[in-house]
């Protein structure tokens, strides 16, 4: 097994972390962080399940190697509380508008939502559908998350923490 030392930035925390240079992100950030909110669902990036921000894009953490997160900034949905253990505007959107079932795929959404929210950007309908088109969910049919997504991007809920 060859490894490699990588030093980067999770959830505001300074890390360092000896990796095999095969090892997915989301194994290391699940394995070695203990962050459970990333889920390997698919394994293939497909499912969105594992989605997390790197230096503020959104990325499926199981295609992602762990070595090219070197020097990175990872946000993962822990991060999204705030210190005091606030849920974070995106969060509460969701239990508000019902867009959470199981559980399992709300991670990834979760972070794919704070990556539209911080793109700055406008989004039709259309758009937004297309952008959250990423993700399998077997519970929800999708409209609640989609209803959750599209009130934060209206303006009526924060996207950050506070």
């Amino acid at each position: 097994m060859i490894t490699k030392l990588i030093r980067c930035k999770i959830n505001g925390r300074d890390t360092e972390n000896v990796v095999d240079i095969r090892a997915s992100l989301a194994d290391m950030l699940r394995n070695s962080h203990g962050l459970a909110s990333v889920k390997k669902g698919c394994g293939v990036g497909e499912c969105g399940a594992c989605n997390v921000i790197i230096d503020g894009e959104c990325f499926n953490s199981c295609i992602y190697l762990a070595v090219w997160a070197d020097g990175k900034e990872i946000t993962t949905t822990e991060g999204l509380v705030s210190a005091n253990g606030e849920l974070s505007g995106i969060q509460q959107a969701f239990i508000d508008e019902g867009a959470v079932q199981c559980g399992f795929c709300t991670p990834g959404f979760l972070m794919s939502a704070w990556g539209i929210i911080n793109s700055g950007k406008g989004y039709s309908d259309d758009e937004l559908r297309k952008l959250l088109s990423g993700h399998l969910c077997r519970c929800t049919g999708y409209e609640n998350i989609f209803r959750a997504v599209r009130k934060i991007t209206a303006g009526k809920i924060s996207s950050h923490k506070e």
